[in-house]
Order: C-alpha cells, then structure tokens, then sequence
C-alpha cells in the first residue's frame, strides 16, 4: 500500500539510528545489522522483524544499484525513528528525481525464463509494509518505510 500522508497525524519522531553506507552490493547486509540493532529495544514480534529487514534489504539494494548505480563515492543514507504508533526507515541515495512506481512483476514470465528474475524489490516492499512514501528532488531519492507498532496490516499478513 503506497499512501502520501503520515501513519498518524503529526508524529513525533526519535530517531534511533543514522548512518551511511558504501555504494558496495554487500552493504545492505550492514544496513540490516544496523538496523535491527536499533529496533531491539522495541521487541518487535518475530515476524514484524523478518519483514523489516527484507524490507530494508530491498530498499537499500534499490539505492545501491538504481540511485548511487553501484558507485562506492556516493553513500546511501539510513534513518531509523520511532513514534508512539509506528516505526519509519528512511533509505535515500544520491540519485535525482521522483521514480514512478515499477510495474508488479510478472511471475509467470519470470519462472519460465522469459523476464530476467531480478526485479522484486519494490514488490517485496510494498508487500512488507504496512505503508511507504516515495520522494525525490534533483539530488537525492527517498523511500520511507512505515511498519505500524500496532493494528497495522502485518498484522494479519
């Protein structure tokens, strides 16, 4: 579910975690220490966690490869906050603009080999959180992930 307004109106956020990474394929392994460091002291249902961090994975993959284009020079930059209600990573890369919502993948064509089997990652985050917002201006492209603390669609899912 991709929504343009806040989990709840006028948060107050505290940020538990900020830093950058490398433009290198394995940070997104660093990113997912770091972050679920930061969210320990939340307690986090199991599977609330695992999603967070495919999450996170996909997002700062995403950065890596699409935002910086694999360039070690150009950092991706995590913050980790948390309100009352939910909790928000924020993922943003040195790439421009605003980027249009890929298309679902094709999983038919994927399994028969005639899509390459790349192209998951805005799927799996979509699918994971319970909300995100995209934003972008000439340097910088952000994707905040919203996972609700309570009553949020996890947690069914």
């Amino acid at each position: 579910m991709m929504n343009q307004s806040n989990p709840s109106p006028n948060p107050t956020w505290q940020t538990l975690a900020e830093f950058a990474l490398p433009s290198h394929l394995d940070s997104e392994q660093l990113a997912l220490l770091k972050v679920t460091e930061a969210v320990r002291e939340l307690h986090l249902p199991a599977a609330h966690l695992e999603r967070l961090k495919t999450a996170v994975a996909e997002a700062t993959l995403n950065a890596i490869e699409h935002g910086n284009r694999s360039r070690p020079d150009l950092p991706v930059l995590i913050r980790v906050q948390v309100s009352q209600k939910a909790l928000r990573v924020c993922v943003t890369d040195q790439g421009s603009g605003f980027r249009a919502k890929p298309a679902a993948p094709d999983l038919a064509g994927k399994l028969s080999g005639r899509q390459p089997l790349r192209g998951w990652g805005f799927f799996l985050i979509e699918k994971t959180m319970d909300d995100l917002r995209l934003s972008g201006d000439d340097a910088h492209h952000t994707i905040e992930l919203f996972l609700y603390l309570e009553g949020g669609n996890n947690d069914s899912k």
